[in-house]
C-alpha cells in the first residue's frame, strides 16, 4: 500500500463523510457498525462523529443542528469550539456534493484508516518481537468493511429458506447419521464426538476424513496427540483395509489407493498445549494461498489447544470454554465444518450410552457446538468390535437417538447398523453377543 493511498482520504473527504452522516439517516444506518471516531484525523472531526454516534445510538436518528448547538456550548476549550463551528458549516455545505462517491469509497476509507493505525501500532509491537500481534493488526485492518446485509428478511427471503443448497454438506460415512443431521457436516459447524479413552474417537476422525477425501473433498487434519506419519499410516490402513502391523508389507497397494483418491489430505502436527486456534487459522490461510482450501477441518483434540487469551485462568474449565468458543468462531469465519473428539468424565466412561452431562472439562463446550455425538464402548465392546453412537445434540433435527455400531480398530472401518435397544439398565449389549463377551472375561479373570 503506497503512501498516496494512505493519505488520499484526508480532510476534504472526511468533511464529505461527516456531511452525509449529518443529513442522511439511511447512510448512517448503513455504516454505523464500522464507523469509528478514531478514523478521523482532527479533534474537531472526532468531536462531531462522537456526537453523531451518541445521538444515533440513543435515538436511532441523525442528530439535529439544534442539539449540536447545545452540545457546542459545553465545550470548555474556546479554540476547539470555534473550530467545530467552522467544520460543521463546511460539512453541511459539502453534504450534497459527491454523495454517491463518498458512499462507494467509505469501505476503502475504513480500511486505509485501520491500516494507518496498524502501521503506527506495529512499531511498538516490533520492539517486543510480537509478530503474531502485528499479523493480527494487519488482518483486522484488511477486514475493515461495511456490511450492508441486515440479515435474513423473513417475509422477503422465503425462497432462500427452501433452496436445496442453502446448507451444502459433506456427507459422513454413515447414511443413518446423514439423515439425522440433514445431509452431513455443514459450513461453520462445530462437531464434537465424545468418548471414553481408547474408545475409537480418533479412528472416527480418520473414518470421517477418509470418506470425505474419497468423495473429492479437501481435508486438513490437525493432530495434537499422534505424529503426522503415524496418522498417515492410519489412513493407509483405512484405504487398504490392513492393520497397522500388516500395512508395511503392502506399500504398492497403499500407493495404488492413494492414486485413486479424488480429494486431498493434509496432516499437520502440533505439540499438545503448544498451539492456539490462531496457529490453526494461520496454517489454513497458508494452505489457501497454496491452492488448497480445505472443505473439512479435523482437530484431534481441540482440548489440547492453548487458550487464545494470555491471561491466567482460575479454573481449567474457563480455559476450555475459551478454546471451544474460539474454535466455533473459526469455523464460522472460514465457513468450514470443524470436527473434533473430546473425552468424557470418569462417570461417563462407565456408561453404556454416554449422555450430555458426562462431558469432561466443561459442559459449556456442548453449548457452542452444533452437533454433539458420543461413542460408547465398554470392555466387551472392544472384544466384539461393537459400540453405541448417541446423538447428544443436533441443531438440524431430532436428537436423543442411539445407534448400534460395528468398529474395526485395525483399519478404522465403522458401520452404523440401526437403532440400539437400550432398555436393559445394566447393559445395552443384548443377547448372544453379550453372553459370549461375559464368558470370555469370566474365563480370563479366573486364570
Amino acid at each position: 500500500m503506497t503512501l498516496q493511498k494512505l493519505t488520499q482520504y484526508g480532510k476534504p473527504f472526511q468533511i464529505k463523510v461527516i456531511g452525509a452522516l449529518l443529513t442522511d439517516k439511511g447512510y448512517l444506518l448503513t455504516v454505523r457498525d464500522v464507523l469509528r471516531e478514531e478514523y478521523f484525523d482532527s479533534d474537531t472531526h472526532k468531536w462531531i462523529i462522537g456526537q453523531i454516534l451518541k445521538y444515533f445510538d440513543k435515538y436511532h436518528t441523525t442528530v439535529t443542528m439544534d442539539v449540536l448547538k447545545v452540545e457546542l456550548q459545553k465545550i470548555e476549550n474556546e479554540v476547539l469550539q470555534v473550530a467545530v463551528k467552522e467544520e460543521l458549516r463546511n460539512s453541511y455545505a459539502a453534504s450534497q456534493d459527491d454523495l454517491d462517491y463518498v458512499e462507494e469509497e467509505f469501505t476503502t476509507f475504513c480500511k486505509n484508516q485501520e491500516m494507518k493505525a496498524a502501521i503506527l501500532s506495529s512499531a511498538d509491537l516490533l520492539k517486543q518481537s510480537d509478530f503474531e500481534g502485528i499479523r493480527n493488526l494487519i488482518e483486522k485492518a484488511m477486514k475493515a468493511a461495511m456490511d450492508k446485509n441486515i440479515g435474513h428478511e423473513y417475509d422477503k427471503d422465503v425462497e432462500s429458506r427452501y433452496r436445496t443448497d442453502y446448507r451444502p454438506t459433506i456427507p459422513t460415512p454413515w447414511p443413518l447419521l446423514n439423515e439425522t443431521i440433514q445431509g452431513g457436516w455443514g459450513p461453520g459447524d462445530l462437531i464434537i464426538v465424545f468418548g471414553n479413552p481408547g474408545g475409537g474417537k480418533s479412528w472416527t476422525m480418520v473414518s470421517a476424513a477418509a470418506h470425505a477425501v474419497k468423495l473429492g473433498f479437501k481435508v486438513n487434519y490437525y493432530t495434537l496427540e499422534l505424529g503426522e506419519e503415524y496418522v498417515g499410516k492410519r489412513f493407509d490402513c483405512y484405504f487398504t483395509g490392513y492393520s497397522i502391523d500388516e500395512v508395511n508389507r503392502h506399500r504398492k497397494e497403499v500407493e495404488t489407493q492413494i492414486n485413486n483418491l479424488k480429494g486431498r489430505l493434509i496432516v499437520k502436527e502440533y505439540a499438545p498445549k503448544a498451539a492456539t486456534v490462531n496457529n490453526i487459522k494461520s496454517h489454513v490461510q497458508k494452505c489457501i494461498d497454496m491452492g488448497h482450501k480445505p472443505d473439512l477441518i479435523i482437530i484431534d483434540y481441540v482440548d489440547y489447544l492453548k487458550a487464545p487469551s494470555r491471561g491466567k485462568y482460575s479454573e481449567r474449565k474457563d480455559e476450555i470454554d475459551d478454546v471451544f468458543i474460539a474454535t466455533k468462531s473459526l469455523a464460522k469465519e472460514l465457513k468450514i465444518p470443524i470436527l473434533t473428539p473430546s473425552q468424557v468424565n470418569r462417570m461417563g466412561a462407565k456408561d453404556n450410552v454416554i449422555e450430555g452431562d458426562k462431558a469432561a472439562g466443561s459442559y459449556d463446550k456442548m453449548m457452542v457446538a452444533d452437533i454433539c455425538l458420543s461413542l460408547s464402548r465398554q470392555k466387551e465392546d472392544k472384544v466384539l468390535g461393537t459400540g453405541r453412537l448417541h446423538v447428544m445434540k443436533n441443531r438440524y433435527g431430532q436428537d436423543g437417538m442411539t445407534y448400534n455400531v460395528k468398529m474395526d480398530t485395525n483399519n478404522g472401518h465403522i458401520v452404523i447398523e440401526g437403532k440400539a435397544n437400550i432398555d436393559d439398565e445394566n447393559s445395552s449389549l443384548q443377547g448372544t453377543h453379550f453372553e459370549i463377551a461375559k464368558k470370555f472375561f469370566e474365563q480370563n479373570n479366573n486364570k
